[in-house]
Parts: structure tokens; sequence; C-alpha cells
């Protein structure tokens, strides 16, 4: 790869790193989303004691999840998780789960 290659490929890696390449995509909230599936069950559908997130309102969960981020929020590993979001990704994620239906 020649220096230039190298330095287009650094240059667009750092974009997309920043939020930047993903402008375009519609899936990103999803995508975003889907690191949660482990505790939260697959589209936010829970199994057992842990809080099932679809269907939650967005506002509401981008507070919880901005609340874990700055620390207010206290008690889990989700301090750690939200801290490695930005608030864009964070939207993305509550509008994400908030559209899913919530099990009756």
């Amino acid at each position: 790869m020649s220096l230039r290659a190298g330095r287009l490929a650094a240059t667009i890696g750092l974009l997309c790193s920043a939020g930047l390449g993903h402008a375009q995509d519609a899936n990103l909230g999803r995508n975003l989303a889907a690191s949660c599936a482990n505790c939260h069950g697959t589209n936010g559908h829970a199994r057992g004691d842990m809080h099932s997130l679809a269907g939650v309102d967005a506002e509401r969960l981008s507070a919880l999840l901005a609340g874990y981020k700055s620390g207010t929020q206290t008690g889990t590993i989700m301090q750690q998780i939200a801290k490695g979001y930005t608030d864009e990704q964070i939207r993305l994620i509550a509008a994400y789960f908030a559209a899913q239906p919530a099990r009756k």
C-alpha cells in the first residue's frame, strides 16, 4: 500500500470512528443496540429479572443512558458501557428500542 493510500484509509477510518461515516446508515441504531442483546434480549425483549427496553420512551432511555455515562446513575456495568457511546449514538439506540413493540 502506498503512503497516499495508507493516509486515505486512515482518514476514512477516522471519519467512520467519529460517526461521520455512518450518516447514511439507516440501521445504525439497530446495529449499536445489538450489543445490548446480551443482557436486555433480542430487540429489547429481556428474559428473567433483566429490564426490557422494547417500547420504552426514547427520551426516558436517553436520559437513563446519559445518567450512566455521566455517573449520576450508578450500580451496574452500564456506567462503563454508556461511556463508550456518543450522545448521538445514545439517541439512536434509544430511538431503536422505543420503536420496538413491547411484549404483552
